[in-house]
């Protein structure tokens, strides 16, 4: 079968998407994510151009990564200088990411107006940057930046661009539509002529969005012979965008035949999608192809019957060969494929365990403070269809576990009556003093907890009113559970839900830990901010010391 190389460039690419940003813990956990579904290159910065970018291929060297590979990206070096005195391509090899790939100009607009040298240097950079780079790194890719434009306007000067890469020993040559505007007719032709000139060499075919045509493009130069395709998942990047992966991947894979990923990863694709999004704090796309929730949501009830009947009817592939679910507005199979195989991959029988179920539910809105919410589970059922649409109210409230999976494995627990009750709220207080002056406001958190028999009354300052209820309630708690000090709190995002609006809306709060041996992500839902960071926070410990009494790592 004929081998598609998947070059991924989130981390760096996407992040010039407007409202999209993200961490450095964000950047290692999805390069984590991307490595678990496969991809084979995980582009992770520009290191030479911000300080994130350089310590991601410092901390990433810690990670395991299985067959993917990191890749830094940079330019060709300065034309005032030599390869050797150039500050950014010594970044690239002080990042020891076994891959490089070097952008240069096509283009001799771009050249002449933009890198303003002349036509003749140009190449020498092209040459020069990838021969210094070659003895010195594992692989070594070429982007050809503008390059569809760039043979438009000088079909001969495009073309020498690349053979100038060549010469410097780059071993892709990537064609790049960087400003998004080619027609897939063009572009077909265009590589067409690359392929006319140099037809042993590999080609990759790097998009953009402009005219929404990155996705077409890219598959129609895979057609043609391109061997590596780069994009970004859901498509994020600068503008409009780049390639988005979580179309194309499925596109070569299941449409054409041709490997991308090992076989049963494509599965992963979705919960990779959503992931991104949480991690950068972005509401989903639910209308997105393949991984949108909507993508195979079948409301008219002419489809919904026809699809009950026979899902071909309205469907162009099985929605869990890429890890979605079918959704059916009002009825008994909305959202249980993905409960279901979130409950597979944990390990987790979801049979009917009626005694333990009753015995979990009075503890699952417990646990979920959904009685101070003032919502109520609906009347216990023994079918596991009925523990499950459960699940699925608590999502309606606003609850959402795409990037929660710590506390969604305590939901299913409860329902099969594995959840543990480690402390009991007793009672909390958060109070946020401010003073006249400019020093900031000072939080305090006091806060009465029983563990076991034992009651334990603490107080604890705090940067913020979470920050000082998650203090104290560590402090109450390390006496009984010393493990809990290797909990870090990563990262914790606020959303708005959509509803009622202003001061008195629903938020959702996202907090990931981690510890010694791995990370983990819960979510809290309430009007209150504190409540629902409580939620998360109670979650995240209760993980934590499950995790630690099983002995999971």
């Amino acid at each position: 079968m004929r081998q598609i190389k998947i070059y991924d460039t989130t981390l760096r690419d996407g992040t010039q998407a407007e409202d999209f940003n993200l961490s450095l813990a964000d950047k290692i956990r999805i390069a984590q994510k991307l490595a678990h579904l496969g991809i084979h290159y995980i582009e992770g910065g520009w290191p030479g151009s911000n300080p994130k970018d350089k310590d991601f291929f410092t901390e990433i060297r810690n990670y395991e990564l299985g067959l993917s590979r990191i890749a830094a990206f940079g330019s060709t070096h300065h034309k005032d200088r030599a390869p050797e005195a150039d500050p950014n391509m010594q970044e690239l090899l002080i990042s020891l990411a076994p891959v490089v790939t070097i952008f240069g100009k096509s283009s001799l607009f771009q050249v002449r107006e933009i890198l303003q040298t002349t036509p003749e240097r140009n190449l020498e950079l092209i040459t020069g940057s990838l021969g210094y780079l070659k003895p010195r790194v594992e692989e070594l890719f070429y982007d050809a930046e503008h390059f569809f434009d760039a043979f438009k306007e000088d079909r001969d000067y495009a073309l020498s661009s690349l053979e100038a890469a060549l010469k410097g020993g780059a071993q892709y040559l990537v064609l790049c539509d960087t400003n998004g505007g080619t027609l897939t007719s063009d572009l077909m032709e265009i590589v067409k002529a690359v392929q006319g000139r140099f037809p042993k060499t590999p080609l990759g075919i790097h998009a953009h969005n402009d005219s929404e045509l990155a996705v077409a493009n890219s598959v129609a130069a895979v057609e043609l012979g391109c061997s590596q395709v780069q994009g970004t998942i859901n498509g994020v990047g600068e503008r409009c965008g780049n390639a988005n992966l979580c179309s194309i991947i499925p596109n070569l894979q299941l449409k054409m035949g041709l490997a991308c990923l090992d076989p049963g990863h494509l599965k992963r694709l979705t919960e990779v999608s959503r992931f991104v999004y949480e991690a950068a704090n972005v509401r989903p796309n639910r209308y997105q192809p393949y991984v949108g929730k909507s993508a195979f949501a079948h409301k008219g009830g002419i489809h919904a019957a026809a699809v009950k009947r026979n899902p071909k009817a309205y469907e162009h592939i099985d929605p869990a060969l890429v890890g979605n679910a079918r959704v059916i507005p009002v009825s008994d199979l909305s959202g249980r494929g993905n409960i279901l195989m979130k409950a597979q991959e944990l390990g987790l029988e979801m049979g009917s365990h009626d005694a333990a179920v009753r015995q979990a539910l009075d503890k699952l809105k417990q646990f979920l403070g959904l009685e101070a919410q003032g919502l109520e589970l609906p009347p216990f059922d023994s079918n596991i269809k009925t523990i499950l649409d459960k699940v699925k109210e608590l999502e309606a409230q606003g609850f959402q576990f795409e990037d929660a999976e710590a506390s969604l494995e305590l939901l299913l627990r409860a329902a099969l009556g594995q959840y543990k009750e480690y402390f009991q709220l007793q009672a909390y207080r958060v109070i946020d003093q401010k003073v006249g002056g400019p020093e900031s406001p000072l939080p305090e958190a006091t806060l009465r907890v029983r563990v076991g028999p034992h009651e334990v009354h603490t107080a604890a300052f705090g940067n913020g009113p979470v920050d000082a209820l998650n203090n104290a309630l560590l402090k109450a708690l390390v006496r009984f559970y010393p493990r809990l000090t290797e909990i870090i709190l990563e990262d914790y995002k606020v959303r708005v839900l959509p509803g009622m609006r202003g001061t008195g809306a629903m938020v959702r709060v996202l907090i990931v830990c981690r510890d010694g041996h791995q990370w983990w992500n819960t979510v809290g839902v309430a009007t209150d901010i504190i409540d629902a960071s409580w939620q998360a926070l109670v979650d995240s410990i209760t993980y934590k010391l499950f995790r630690d009494e099983q002995g999971v790592k």
